[in-house]
């Protein structure tokens, strides 16, 4: 059955339909959002919202234009997931997906309690998301994995690649870090 007329039956209430055109896109929603960064969020938040591009594809597809559903799905998937994207950047949420955190942000740190850990986590996980956006994709890898207690030579064998290129990579970190932290 092709997926137009999958279309056409799922809007008539067959959920066997739905289900056929959900389990034969939802991997291209997982594609597209992964090529996004949701500030302050998840990438499950980018695929939800990616499935509601889908959602929306099914039940605003008409084949009037003559393109096939899976451009028009490609195209309410992408955009659904840039509008998410875009508004999570917008000036309301500035304030949130710029936070610093004031408590530990960096290492592991000991909990007390449950709560105090998802807290830890929360803000290891903004301040990962902040400093991603100021560091070299190595740089960041590098950082990461020091602040998790790996020596240079782990983190060069872990990466493959020599000591001198990641203790560089850890030297324009530290700088870049100390610029953007400093008062």
């Amino acid at each position: 059955m092709t997926d137009e007329e999958n279309v056409i039956l799922s809007r008539g209430g067959n959920k066997a339909a739905e289900e056929s055109l959900l389990n034969k896109y939802t991997p291209l929603v997982k594609t597209v959002a992964a090529r996004f960064f949701l500030s302050g969020g998840e990438a499950e938040d980018l695929v939800q919202e990616g499935m509601v591009g889908l959602y929306s594809a099914i039940s605003g597809y008409t084949s009037k234009g003559g393109a096939p559903f899976s451009a028009y799905a490609y195209v309410c998937i992408r955009n659904a997931v840039l509008s998410a994207v875009k508004k999570s950047n917008g000036d309301k949420y500035s304030a949130l997906n710029n936070f610093v955190p004031i408590v530990e942000i960096g290492g592991k740190a000991s909990a007390q309690n449950p709560e105090d850990e998802v807290i830890l986590s929360e803000n290891r996980r903004e301040f990962l998301q902040k400093i991603s956006k100021s560091l070299s994709s190595l740089e960041f890898k590098v950082t990461v994995m020091y602040v998790d207690g790996m020596s240079v030579t782990e983190i060069s064998a872990a990466l493959e690649k020599p000591q001198k290129s990641v203790s560089n990579a850890l030297a324009r970190a530290k700088h870049k870090l100390t610029a953007l932290y400093s008062v």
